[in-house]
């Protein structure tokens, strides 16, 4: 039985309350998240979300692990953009979202959603380096070709390849 010492108020979540236990798990999710421990991540959220489904920033970090561990871009997508909608005035949401289009390789969406994260707060640390990181980009090998021309994409390509060692990402 739930009593009112059992229950928080959510951040940045207009009035929304989770009980002590969905908190912790909360915690421990975002916890191993900024670990990079995505698989340790998915359960406690998994569960999080089952107790509080109303909860943005819990469906966006779910979201978050989905797309890093199960490589489900619809389902990963599908949390973070449903959580911006519900608090499209918080900008972690919108890094987040950002996030889930970067592992999925799809650059120029989520330098749009770190653009409009900013908007709502410029001296957020991580979106700022993240558009930092994001914005910059080499010169094309044939200068007189297009970024996207065939020839420059795969000349590209290979000098990745060879000035990351061989190395895959």
């Amino acid at each position: 039985m739930k009593t009112e010492v059992d229950v928080f108020e959510a951040p940045r979540n207009s009035g929304r309350v989770l009980t002590e236990e969905t908190r912790r798990l909360f915690e421990l999710g975002a916890e191993r998240i900024a670990a990079n421990d995505h698989d340790a991540a998915l359960a406690p959220l998994r569960e999080a979300v089952g107790s509080a489904p109303e909860h943005a920033q819990l469906r966006s970090l779910l979201g978050v692990a989905i797309a890093r561990v199960e490589r489900n871009f619809e389902k990963a997508h599908g949390l973070c953009e449903s959580a911006t909608k519900q608090e499209f005035f918080n900008p972690d949401l919108y890094f987040n979202l950002s996030r889930v289009y970067l592992e999925f390789g799809r650059r120029a969406e989520a330098l749009r959603y770190l653009r409009r994260g900013q908007m709502i707060d410029p001296g957020h640390a991580l979106i700022r380096e993240s558009i930092g990181a994001l914005g910059k980009r080499k010169s094309p090998i044939l200068p007189f070709l297009a970024r996207r021309h065939p020839v420059n994409r795969a000349l590209g390509t290979a000098r990745n390849f060879v000035l990351n060692g061989f190395s895959p990402r």
